[in-house]
């Protein structure tokens, strides 16, 4: 057995087989690792910082790390739009062929957050404290010396450029989606505000003191949905009519949500400082950034994407064309609309 193979079965600390979410991928296990005296960037320190995993197939095969976006989680990549068209046989990131990790980011899904108990006590993170987890449990926890691969959507493609710039030997490429190499700003800050703030101003929050869920999150989703994600051309063909977006609007507003609005706010709240551009000729590696034409929070018409790429030495950007097809911010989730090209992409990488 490798020292990999070891490392693996010895710290998966609750690991368990589960069937995967889409069909014709192989069986996933989930487990979960312990960092020991985690500090934040604020400074503060937890003795213990449950960071949760899922992951696919042989950890002898090069290793790929895959990072979700806010509010979502490590299992959430493996839905049909996006993990069958990526980690199937025959796909682009075949599970036969590549070892993928997909974790929960720290706040998010299955790892520590704010409604484990500590609520608005619990460390003010950022992505710069999600990506040392992912590092930690990664290196420390399953015993992974490098990777083939870093591919994250929206929250996850720009912690994407964060890793290039904060471990760029540890990588052979980057795929960052839907997402900027820029500071955190613009319309799509403004929104993040407003939603955060729709929380903090709800009296029923009572400084995340609730013992009911209020209703101002609830409603902050829906909002912060329909005006970052979905697509222009997309809405105006599904309700062309007042009449037919108000039942859209109704359906959105009635649908289950469950999530707690401490680990909501702190979820948005944890972009506020993200801006790798300062540092971004750290990043050594071929990059293939993915975005959408019709994207809400990384419109393309501001030319920043153009502008940033230029400073590095190995990297081209795939621009998905808007229609009514397409899904705006969203459009990314959906693999079918760039594989082939990033399946033409990694072919011509050079060989691990």
């Amino acid at each position: 057995m490798t020292t990999l193979r070891k490392a693996c079965a010895a710290l998966f600390l609750a690991s368990v087989v589960l069937a995967a979410s889409a069909a014709g991928l192989p069986p996933a296990s989930e487990g979960d690792w312990i960092a020991k005296d985690f500090r934040f960037s604020t400074g503060e320190v937890l003795p213990e910082v449950r960071l949760h995993y899922t992951t696919l197939g042989s950890p002898t095969n090069p290793a790929v790390l895959v990072l979700h976006g806010t509010a979502g989680s490590g299992g959430s990549m493996l839905s049909p739009a996006f993990g069958e068209e990526m980690f199937g046989p025959g796909q682009p990131l075949d599970a036969a062929k590549y070892f993928i990790i997909l974790p929960d980011a720290v706040g998010h899904g299955k790892s520590s957050k704010p409604s484990d108990g500590l609520r608005m006590k619990f460390p003010r993170y950022n992505y710069d404290d999600m990506v040392q987890g992912q590092y930690r449990m990664l290196t420390e926890g399953l015993g992974v010396k490098h990777l083939r691969l870093v591919i994250g959507n929206s929250m996850g493609g720009m912690q994407a450029w964060m890793w290039g710039e904060q471990h760029p030997e540890f990588m052979d490429a980057l795929v960052p989606m839907a997402s900027q190499p820029a500071e955190m700003s613009g319309r799509n800050w403004m929104m993040r505000r407003m939603v955060i703030d729709s929380i903090r101003n709800d009296p029923a929050w009572s400084n995340g003191n609730y013992t009911a869920q209020p209703q101002a999150v609830r409603v902050a989703n829906a909002f912060f949905g329909i005006v970052s994600i979905g697509g222009t051309l997309a809405y105006q063909d599904q309700a062309p009519t007042r009449a037919a977006a108000d039942k859209l609007l109704d359906a959105r507003l009635a649908a289950p949500f469950t999530a707690d609005a401490n680990d909501f706010l702190y979820q948005w709240d944890s972009s506020r400082d993200y801006n790798p551009s300062p540092q971004l000729e750290r990043i050594r590696v071929p990059v293939l950034a993915i975005n959408s034409a019709d994207d809400e929070r990384n419109p393309p018409e501001l030319g920043i994407m153009e502008r940033e790429l230029k400073r590095l030495k190995n990297a081209k950007l795939y621009l998905i064309p808007a229609s009514k097809d397409t899904r705006g911010h969203g459009t990314t989730g959906m693999a079918k609309f760039w594989k082939t090209q990033m399946q033409q992409w990694l072919e011509a990488l050079p060989a691990p």
